[in-house]
């Protein structure tokens, strides 16, 4: 893994005695001792901590630049109050998706979150069409995540516990000024931290000296937004998938829509507004095997346990340590999307059944 990029906390997991792995294009801690099963459930339970430094931070700071970033996603950017956050989607022509992301308004200057390993285009794609893109490349990302984060968090920063999911503050620890949304990945109530890194490391062990910290690695954090219904671009959604297609709908504020007041004027407008009256040719939806075993991504999706042909695939599948059983995500056509459809999943050459459920598979618990 010697050409791989590190974070600035890579000491403090190897003294934490993470097992490291490769991912895009980072050396990143799949567990830690306590394992992914223990990992996910004390996240469940209490907190967890998570380094989510490799994603990448950008700051839009010039006049103009909430307009032009109106031209790249489907989302309501210019009525997106100071001190909040909003889910976002970059869009390719064709109406599929380059990226899902956040976008805070920081009052001044917006602020982008990016998933890793489509940081460089995406700071690529919003320099060709954003004035003053600015990317941050001396902040750490920590994500602190469960029923005790906000207990845990205000001992060190007590104003957290007046913010409600997506808000976004400045906040001081000691004299290091935090950027914190309360947000995450996991289902769960939560915060995101991005802090110098020359300060990550000492923050990160204050937080993991409370009992109620552990850090979580890449294994739980799959598990557990898988369990919340959440999708991990690259699988769940990619450039050939629209948001419509997704069940991401929501996103799209009626702003942006048919007949809003800035209707289109984003990437595949045409058919993702189309999409959204419509409906699309297939849909994402959740899934529970009937069996024990787990189906994973790949696994092809029939309407009967001895037809020809597929209807769909697989696309993030494991086992879900809350619900306690086998749970997935895939795509399938309309008729085969309502719930309690039975599908039948290929695994290791023999038809399994598989039963669509709604998601999420575990309540969140968001601080609305």
């Amino acid at each position: 893994m010697t050409d791989l990029k590190r974070t600035c906390l890579h000491g403090l997991h190897l003294s934490l005695g993470a097992k490291m792995v490769p991912f895009a294009g980072y050396e990143m801690p799949v567990q830690y001792p306590m394992g992914v099963m223990g990992e996910h459930q004390h996240t469940r339970a209490q907190a967890g901590l998570f380094d989510v430094s490799h994603m990448g931070q950008i700051i839009l700071g010039a006049r103009g630049a909430p307009e032009a970033l109106e031209t790249l996603v489907p989302v309501d950017v210019l009525g997106l109050a100071e001190g909040r956050q909003r889910y976002a989607l970059f869009t390719n022509d064709a109406g599929g998706i380059l990226d899902d992301l956040m976008i805070a308004n920081r009052g001044d200057h917006l602020f982008l979150v990016v998933n890793a390993a489509c940081k460089a285009a995406d700071t690529e794609h919003l320099m060709a069409h954003v004035p003053g893109v600015e990317p941050v490349t001396d902040r750490a990302l920590l994500a602190l995540q469960g029923p005790a984060a906000e207990a845990a968090l205000a001992r060190l920063v007590p104003r957290v516990s007046e913010m409600r999911f997506m808000d976004v503050g400045t906040h001081v620890w000691t004299d290091v000024e935090l950027w914190i949304s309360r947000s995450g990945y996991t289902g769960e109530d939560g915060f995101e931290i991005s802090i110098p890194e020359e300060r990550a490391e000492t923050f990160a062990r204050a937080l993991l000296d409370m009992d109620e910290v552990a850090p979580i690695g890449l294994g739980a954090r799959d598990s557990l937004r898988l369990e919340a219904g959440l999708c991990l671009y690259g699988h769940d959604i990619d450039t050939t998938t629209t948001p419509v297609e997704a069940g991401l709908n929501w996103a799209i504020q009626k702003v942006r829509r048919k007949g809003g007041d800035r209707e289109g004027g984003f990437p595949g407008a045409d058919r993702i507004l189309s999409e959204l009256v419509g409906g699309a040719a297939r849909r994402r939806v959740g899934l529970r095997p009937e069996g024990r075993a787990p189906m994973r991504e790949g696994t092809a999706l029939f309407a009967a346990e001895d037809a020809a042909e597929p209807v769909g695939a697989v696309t993030s599948g494991g086992f879900g340590p809350s619900v306690g059983a086998p749970i997935a995500m895939g795509y399938v056509p309309p008729g085969q999307a309502a719930p309690d459809t039975l599908l039948f999943g290929e695994v290791r050459g023999k038809r399994l059944p598989a039963r669509v459920t709604p998601l999420p598979f575990q309540p969140t618990t968001y601080r609305k």
